[in-house]
């Protein structure tokens, strides 16, 4: 058979599979309409750990050369695809006219066609989101020298206050261009096995950061990140951030051993959300080299092994 007639054979037998593709995700919406009558009562649809879990599973289950980050991108525009069928679905995007924003990030994460607002304020940002103006905010993450960091505004416990549900990109920063957020909106976190949690500490005196980070540590809160705020003009409170590595439950007692170590009158905890662990570099890897095919990729991997068995000491 010649070249010609071998490629006109193969270009049938994708397009075979196309079809056989777009009929099953045909089936799929047929499916994500029952489940958006259900949830026709629900204030908010998205589901922030769900959709983690999806991802977690399909890449644990891939095999063979196509890249894995493509493959959460192509998902990624599946699932906001599906959900924007279920309401109004929007984000706004924090863009400080430095133009250091986060507009590609939130872009990747919630899709190639969903209306998105650029907010030069932090605040406006939250403030869209709280009053439904936008689904999503998406913000860059906290940073300790922030004059007027924006998860203070954060720290309500009114039903319409956002919580944090998504660190961007999904994919790790080194799927982007070493830009990270955070996203927001106004729903609970739910654990998917794999989490961080943000609270707030806010209390009438001086905390310390070495101090919340002592009483952390004795609670059983592996910390990744701390920060504080204090107003001149406010001087009995001071708000502090946590982040910890693990699923925390509003009344988990772990909270309660925080607050009895940190010892303070008046001391406070309010959850302010999390987010299911964006992907690691090793479950990103794929199986063989793009552009090799797997003989050859094994065969490159064996003159590796050989080599550095003959230069290790």
């Amino acid at each position: 058979m010649k070249a010609e007639e071998q490629l006109d054979a193969l270009r049938r037998e994708i397009d075979a599979i196309d079809s056989s593709i777009h009929d099953l995700l045909m089936q799929r919406t047929d499916v994500v309409e029952k489940v958006r009558d259900l949830k026709r009562p629900y204030r908010i649809k998205i589901r922030p750990a769900r959709e983690a879990e999806i991802l977690y599973r399909l890449v644990s289950e891939h095999k063979g050369p196509f890249p894995k980050r493509e493959l959460v991108r192509m998902w990624r525009e599946l699932i906001v695809a599906t959900l924007s069928m279920e309401g109004p679905f929007s984000v706004a995007v924090h863009m400080p006219e430095d133009g250091s924003g986060v507009w590609d990030l939130a872009r990747d994460q919630y899709g190639s066609f969903t209306p998105m607002t650029a907010h030069v304020s932090a605040r406006r940002v939250i403030e869209a989101v709280r009053s439904q103006q936008a689904t999503v905010g998406v913000l860059p993450l906290p940073r300790r020298d922030d004059a007027d960091p924006w998860w203070r505004h954060l720290a309500a416990e009114d039903r319409d206050a956002p919580r944090i549900i998504a660190r961007l990109p999904f994919t790790g920063p080194g799927g982007g261009m070493g830009a990270e957020a955070l996203a927001i909106c106004p729903v609970a976190q739910e654990p998917t096995g794999r989490d961080c949690t943000y609270v707030a500490i806010e209390a009438e005196e001086q905390i310390g950061l070495v101090r919340l980070g002592s009483a952390l540590e004795g609670a059983g809160l592996p910390c990744a990140y701390t920060a504080s705020w204090h107003d001149d003009e406010e001087p009995g409170r001071w708000l502090y951030l946590a982040e910890v590595t693990v699923y925390l439950a509003p009344d988990d007692r772990r909270i309660k051993r925080l607050l009895e170590d940190i010892a303070l009158a008046g001391a406070r905890s309010i959850h302010l959300g999390g987010y299911a662990k964006p992907l690691e570099p090793w479950e990103l890897e794929v199986e063989a080299s793009r552009g090799l095919s797997k003989a050859a990729d094994k065969t490159a991997r064996k003159g590796t092994a050989a080599k550095t068995r003959k230069t290790s000491p």
